[in-house]
């Protein structure tokens, strides 16, 4: 059994190039988070060549390499900065650290491409959107619970071919396993992870803006906790929110890090999608006590009820949208509105936050 905590996630799907070799090159940096290994392999197979890697500690760049053997090591991120056959910078930083290094990258000339959570304050934020339009770059966020995962790609198409009517509520489930011995020490300290809504939770309002066709959204409630681990006093292990979408589509989200030991994998993700003619409910990584195989859609509509199990159906196309829209200057993947909104969202949860506790 795969009982891995997520921190390694790192998806593979087929190769679907939409560029030549020597097309797109970028660069790896700031190698924090195992996400950085999802982002590239999404970028490489959607054909773009991986040029350089550098971060300060020489083992996470030796462990990088052995995964991709072509990498050439950068002896500083200037030089990476400095290459003018680079067009984009992925990174996966300590969360504190994304926005002001993307800000950083944005200046010399390069789109950005970060981990999510990309900001743990609104300053951040407002600097790099500022930034942003200044230098006309691309800041993308890795949002991988949507853009990595073949059931929340198909879902958006069945609600764009109308499978359900006009989406009014999305309900999302992002448990993860917390594994504390394995994490780094950054991982439960509040500066730096910026607290488990503006972490994790960034996912799912991601996921409801993306599905409900909402702009914009007002945070209505929302609550964190450390219902269970008093040895990292700053550790959410618990968080949840309600919102509303400028649409009139509404949202709540459940977070936590309350994974079991005896879950096959790292978190059983569940996303509900009600629409006015009909439900999709997606079981992301794992069927429970049925399917170890993630990737699990119930439609059920008019129609009737339909399963699909989409593991390796779909691909992911947003790396091949991304690479493109680096060429071409359009916002194809995903828009820098969505992208900032988002975050901005995130943030406010996490800001208006009631902290709650077992009596």
């Amino acid at each position: 059994m795969q009982k891995s905590d997520g921190m390694n996630y790192a998806p593979q799907g087929k190769p679907n190039p939409v560029v030549k070799s020597g097309e797109f090159q970028f660069a790896a940096t700031a190698l924090d988070h195992g996400h950085i290994f999802g982002m590239c392999n999404g970028l490489i197979e959607a054909g773009a060549d991986l040029k350089w890697v550098y971060d300060e500690d020489k083992s996470k760049v030796e462990q990088f390499k052995k995964i991709y053997p072509n990498v050439a090591i950068a002896d500083s991120l200037e030089q990476i900065l400095a290459d003018a056959d680079i067009q984009l910078v992925a990174a996966a930083a300590v969360p504190n650290l994304r926005g002001p290094l993307g800000v950083k990258v944005m200046k010399h000339g390069k789109d950005y491409f970060t981990d999510k959570a990309p900001f743990t304050t609104m300053e951040q934020l407002e600097e790099a959107r500022q930034v942003c339009e200044e230098t006309g770059q691309i800041f993308a966020v890795y949002y991988s619970e949507r853009l990595h995962v073949e059931s929340a790609v198909y879902a958006g198409y069945l609600i764009e071919q109308g499978a359900i009517g006009q989406v009014m509520q999305v309900t999302g489930f992002g448990p993860h396993r917390l594994n504390a011995p394995s994490r780094p020490d950054w991982f439960f300290e509040f500066e730096k992870y910026g607290g488990i809504l503006c972490d994790i939770g960034s996912h799912q309002i991601e996921q409801f803006l993306f599905y409900s066709g909402a702009k914009d959204a007002t945070v209505m409630h929302s609550k964190v906790a450390n219902y269970q681990h008093p040895e990292y006093p700053e550790l959410e292990d618990y968080g949840d929110a309600t919102l509303v979408g400028d649409n009139g589509a509404t949202q709540y989200f459940r977070v936590d890090w309350f994974t079991p030991d005896g879950l096959s994998t790292w978190g059983d993700g569940r996303t509900f999608i009600l629409g006015t003619k009909g439900y999709i409910e997606l079981r992301k990584y794992v069927d429970v006590s049925r399917e170890q195989t993630g990737d699990h859609v119930y439609l059920v509509n008019e129609d009737g009820e339909q399963h699909f199990s989409v593991n390796g159906q779909v691909g992911f196309p947003y790396f091949g949208q991304l690479i493109l829209d680096c060429i071409h200057r359009t916002e194809k993947a995903m828009t820098q509105a969505h992208t900032f909104k988002a975050a901005e969202l995130c943030l406010i949860a996490q800001q208006k936050a009631q902290r709650v506790s077992f009596s």
